[in-house]
Parts: C-alpha cells; structure tokens; sequence
C-alpha cells in the first residue's frame, strides 16, 4: 500500500492486549511498526494509560496555561505536537471516550 494513497472509509484498528506490565507489548510493536512503514504505512498508536499523567511539568508555560483553565493546551514546534485536552473540564459537553480516530486524520492504520 503507498503511502499517498487517499483513504476510504474508516481506518483499520489493530488491537493488542495482555494483563500485566513486561510481557511484551511494548517489545511486539516497537518490531512490528518499522515492518508497516517498510510498506509505506503511517502507524499510529494510542497508549493507555492506567493512571494520570502529564506530558509537562509545574513551572513550563504550557502547565500554568492548563491549569488556569484552557480546555486544550497545543504544544508544538518545528518536530512535533502534542495537544492535551483536559476531559474534566468537556465531560458534560462529549462522551466518556473521545473520537480518537477522528483525532489522528493522518494514518494508515491504528495500533491500539
């Protein structure tokens, strides 16, 4: 499949799930997405996590902006993004799970 290709319809979701931490997930993707892009695949991977956490730290000007209240926060620069949006503060006006797919407009394929 080319990379350049124009999409249809939705795209296609791979999951992969194991109780525990350290029996391998991790280890399995890390060797399956290079072999996906060797076939000019995009691949994106949504991570769960099972605890709170924060991409930025007390005292950035990206923390004291979210925590005054934005509903989202992008951090970007010339390399990369990375938008938070803070659930908490949209839970009356969108459901418990986020569209993610709709997040992610730029990828072959999902590797939850």
């Amino acid at each position: 499949m080319a990379a350049n290709r124009q999409i249809t319809g939705k795209v296609p979701l791979l999951g992969f799930c194991a109780y525990g931490s350290g029996v391998g997930k991790t280890t399995l993707l890390t060797s399956l997405i290079p072999l996906l892009n060797a076939r000019g695949l995009r691949i994106s991977v949504i991570k769960h996590a099972h605890h709170s956490f924060d991409i930025d730290h007390p005292g950035k000007d990206s923390y004291r902006l979210r925590e005054s209240g934005a509903v989202q926060m992008l951090l970007g620069s010339r390399h990369r993004w990375a938008l938070m949006t803070e659930l908490s503060r949209i839970r009356d006006q969108q459901p418990d799970e986020p569209g993610l797919a709709e997040l992610l407009p730029h990828i072959d394929a999902d590797l939850v």
